[in-house]
């Protein structure tokens, strides 16, 4: 391998990713429906009369629990979005960092909390996605130990390139890849990460072998591909915005079946390997039992939240698509989460 020795835990891959992802995408077309629904009629369609009356709640702070340390970017989005749910909710809403083990620890807490809407968890792809097929063990359960409250959010990835590696498009990665079989390596944030499992998932669509460099997060291992020390990754779209417009990563394709309208040039992957299609999304939770009225004037408040200019324009800015949804919907989401992403790491061999 050029420049890089292969990293211990190193996972292979095989065909099997393949036919999962050809399995979920079956019902991609429905999946995509429900995103599109607005918030007014996500509103009109779900929200129980009960719901409509005055109530009490909330009489003190509440606290959302996000896996990830301050700074990241769903603890952007939860300190956005939270900030234009206080005035319609009359209380603030407390963000309560709690990052490591994928967001186990985090999601654990919040399965644990009191279901009185006083606590509500962030949940992202990884804890209501991936983990429960990449643990052998989870202390929390992401359907029986949660509430859904509504989808906030989607982020494309972007598979960047260091400016110096020879190929600058899809299609030319592949061939040189090709060419070069396991010479070459991608860096990620850490073994069943979203982005690790992204590289995976390409390198089988696309029949190449590359070797995956695990870090400690994503921000180590922009680092390195900026630096030339690892020449490729995926990474969420946002951090490599700014190195792509300035010539510092060259960007080669978009994760999403969607062009990014922040990157309007930049190809999708799936316009190479079609049916290629990952993204993130962050999530509003509360413990399960906690009371329906509840749910729902957490729900108006967080669709009203999500349709506010100023939360719609910040997010586009960086190619982050405000969603919302229904409680049922967000249901609906979680389950063929777990559905995706279960074959295509058991094909991946990933496991923490």
């Amino acid at each position: 391998m050029k420049g890089f020795t292969k990293a211990p835990g190193t996972i292979n891959t095989t065909p099997g990713i393949v036919h999962a992802i050809s399995e979920y995408r079956t019902g991609s077309l429905a999946r995509r429906g429900m995103l599109a629904l607005s918030a007014a009629a996500a509103l009109a369609t779900w929200m129980p009369e009960p719901a409509r009356a005055q109530s009490d709640y909330p009489d003190r702070p509440v606290t959302l629990i996000v896996p990830f340390p301050a700074g990241g970017q769903s603890d952007l989005i939860a300190r956005l979005i939270t900030s234009k749910m206080v005035p319609m909710l009359g209380q603030q809403i407390v963000v309560d960092n709690r990052g490591g083990a994928g967001g186990n620890i985090a999601a654990a807490a919040a399965a644990k909390a009191d279901p009185d809407g006083y606590t509500l968890f962030l949940g992202f792809v990884g804890t209501h996605g991936m983990n429960p097929a990449l643990y052998k063990k989870l202390p929390y359960d992401p359907i029986k130990d949660f509430a859904p409250i509504s989808l906030l959010n989607i982020t494309p990835l972007v598979l960047v390139a260091n400016p110096d590696f020879p190929a600058k498009s899809v299609p030319e990665l592949i061939e040189f890849a090709k060419a070069h079989p396991g010479e070459y390596s991608y860096a990620s944030s850490g073994n069943g990460t979203p982005i690790h499992l992204a590289g995976e998932l390409f390198k089988t669509m696309a029949g190449i072998d590359l070797v995956h460099v695990p870090y400690k997060g994503a921000a180590p291992a922009l680092v390195d591909v900026l630096g030339g020390h690892v020449p490729l990754m995926f990474d969420n779209l946002p951090p490599s915005l700014e190195h792509i417009r300035s010539g510092k990563l060259r960007a080669l394709g978009v994760t999403t079946t969607e062009r990014a309208p922040s990157l309007p040039d930049l190809p999708t992957i799936a316009e190479t390997l079609p049916g290629f299609e990952v993204y993130s999304w962050n999530a509003l939770f509360a413990p399960a039992g906690t009371p329906p009225e509840v749910i729902a004037k957490l729900n108006q408040a967080a669709l009203t939240a999500l349709a506010d200019p100023e939360v719609v324009t910040k997010l586009k800015d960086l190619s982050i698509k405000a969603v919302g949804s229904t409680p049922d919907e967000l249901a609906a989401h979680v389950q063929a989460e777990l559905a995706k992403w279960a074959p295509i790491v058991k094909a991946s061999g990933a496991q923490i």
